[in-house]
């Protein structure tokens, strides 16, 4: 009997200790949001950072000063995790559940698939400066040493001894904004769209193969000595002549502007309690202070003060003709019209295989 009372009274302090516990844990969780007030220090807060790979220096010296900044107005410390890689594989990750905060892609129709899987909220491009731009570059004609077939414009693409090397834009973000390049340079100097899909239609038949993204495109050229012209970004020939890799190269005076987006992936902030932070770190990447860490890794500055610094000034000249994407429709409409199976991609395609 006595040893009976005993296991009870055992039973009842183990219950009363569990009890307890949960107590402290559900304290210590609602308590999580506020100040420590032992230290008087606001609780770490981690922010994921997903974007495509070119990004990655830019990123790295802007992170650790915005860093600085808030912990010395705020008494807060911010980690980050990172992320880069190709910008639809990096789309097709968060998607798969890859819980990024913010997504910096190379095109709007990436970050408007995250948004069409429920990720991001509808609008996302008036939540910050720029339409949410927050890094930009154009197209670059790449040529070989001593440009021995002449290349200085578009037009040079279509003649028939000129072999160019691009990706295939059904499978490439880069080589979407390659063909729209083209297209552009016929369009922008008082051409149609006849005349438009004719230029092009040539142009792709001087490409001997169309390879899977733009990183196989640029093997092709520099490696494999395949072809008289590449399409690349300006961005990534100044990232790599600051690696030492010289090349010869052209920016065509009728181009487009390449943008390249940032928004904040509202399903997962919700569900991290960070968006405070998060977003107080896009708006920070559009400072001047950030956006001469993109200015000197290649990217053309959206900051009019940056832009207009003598050293920018110089290393980025004006584009005399300059096109965007919101000029063909958006990048909806231009999903549709060039890019879907069986649109003019497809079309210019079928005719060059005749």
């Amino acid at each position: 009997m006595r040893l009976k009372r005993l296991q009870l009274r055992f039973k009842g302090f183990v219950s009363l200790f569990l009890v307890g516990a949960v107590l402290s844990v559900a304290l210590a969780a609602c308590s999580g949001g506020s100040e420590n007030t032992a230290t008087g220090n606001k609780p770490n807060v981690e922010i994921t950072l997903v974007s495509f790979a070119v990004t990655k220096i830019a990123h790295e010296a802007i992170i650790p000063k915005f860093v600085e900044k808030w912990q010395q107005e705020h008494n807060q410390k911010v980690t980050f995790r990172q992320s880069y890689g190709a910008s639809g594989s990096q789309t097709r990750a968060v998607i798969d559940g890859l819980e990024a905060d913010i997504v910096h892609l190379a095109l709007a129709l990436d970050t408007k698939n995250i948004e069409k899987a429920g990720f991001i909220q509808p609008g996302w491009e008036k939540e910050f400066p720029n339409n949410g731009i927050v890094s930009k570059s154009v197209a670059a004609l790449v040529t070989r040493e001593g440009n021995p077939k002449g290349i200085k414009t578009w037009a040079d693409l279509e003649k028939d001894d000129v072999k160019l090397i691009t990706a295939d834009p059904k499978t490439s973000g880069v080589a979407r904004w390659n063909f729209l390049a083209l297209w552009n340079s016929v369009i922008k100097t008082g051409g149609d769209e006849a005349k438009a899909k004719e230029f092009v239609t040539k142009v792709y038949k001087n490409v001997p193969v169309l390879t899977k993204d733009a990183r196989e495109a640029t093997d092709a050229f520099f490696k494999q000595g395949q072809g008289d012209a590449l399409i690349n970004y300006e961005n990534e020939i100044i990232l790599a002549a600051q690696k030492g890799e010289k090349s010869n190269y052209i920016i065509p005076d009728v181009n487009i502007s390449i943008d390249n987006p940032i928004a904040v992936v509202d399903k997962n902030v919700d569900k991290h309690g960070n968006r405070e932070v998060v977003e107080a770190f896009v708006n920070y990447l559009f400072t001047p202070e950030a956006q001469q860490e993109f200015a000197k890794v290649g990217f053309r500055p959206v900051n009019e003060t940056v832009a207009k610094n003598q050293e920018f000034a110089a290393k980025y000249p004006p584009i005399k003709t300059l096109g965007t994407v919101e000029d063909l429709g958006g990048w909806d409409a231009v999903q549709q019209k060039f890019f879907k199976d069986g649109a003019i991609f497809d079309q210019i395609q079928r005719n060059n295989q005749n």
